[in-house]
């Protein structure tokens, strides 16, 4: 599996003579960072006429970031409503250790930004290497340009439509991270638009 979920997108359609060339470190056929690897797809699959779909929605990635940022067992949550700060607290009996808060309540981490995604996307992608120990380096693969490759697409979108589809993307990330907890943080209310303050505009 894990070689899979790293072959780059645009191999996965391609005749198997082509993905027995990759695994073969073939020159023509390089493994780099400019290519997104499937595991970041929603089922891993995709769209060459629409290169963008499902990108960033795979599934291990989103497990990946519940299971750094809002503790192992909330990555086992597909509903991403809970973590181990929203458990009402109660009286610890004797011998008990005090819970500790998942990460992102100790970061006071709100929302889930593209740097956060990056961070995690470059952390799955060595967990499901064959490297035996950290490198920037993995063989043809630049783990540091992944990872900026990642921020430049959420950050430096080219027109108002990319923009409003990033936003978008981040807002579904926050509801599978976060669910309702922190809506308020990650997607504030426009109060200008609302009835309060149309009325006062009114009188």
């Amino acid at each position: 599996m894990p070689g899979r979920v790293l072959c780059p997108m645009l191999s996965a359609a391609l005749p198997a003579r082509v993905r027995e060339a990759i695994r073969n470190y073939h020159p023509d056929y390089r493994v780099t960072s400019y290519s997104w690897p499937s595991y970041l797809y929603r089922n891993g699959h995709y769209d060459t006429k629409n290169p963008t779909k499902g990108l960033f929605k795979g599934e291990l990635l989103v497990k990946a970031v519940k299971h750094i940022f809002t503790s192992p067992t909330s990555a086992e949550n597909t509903s991403g409503l809970l973590s181990s700060c929203d458990f009402p607290k109660r009286r610890r009996t004797t011998g008990e250790r005090r819970t500790r808060c998942d990460v992102a309540g100790l970061l006071r981490m709100t929302s889930i930004q593209p740097r956060a995604i990056a961070y995690t996307a470059v952390q799955l992608r060595f967990a499901l290497s064959s490297a035996g120990s950290w490198r920037i380096m993995d063989d043809d693969f630049d783990q540091e340009e992944f990872y900026h490759n990642i921020v430049d697409y959420f950050e430096l979108c080219p027109s108002r439509e990319s923009a409003k589809e990033v936003e978008n993307l981040l807002l579904w990330w926050n509801q599978q991270v976060f669910g309702r907890r922190n809506v308020s943080e990650y997607r504030p209310q426009k109060t200008e638009r609302l009835s309060v303050a149309m009325t006062s505009t009114a009188r």
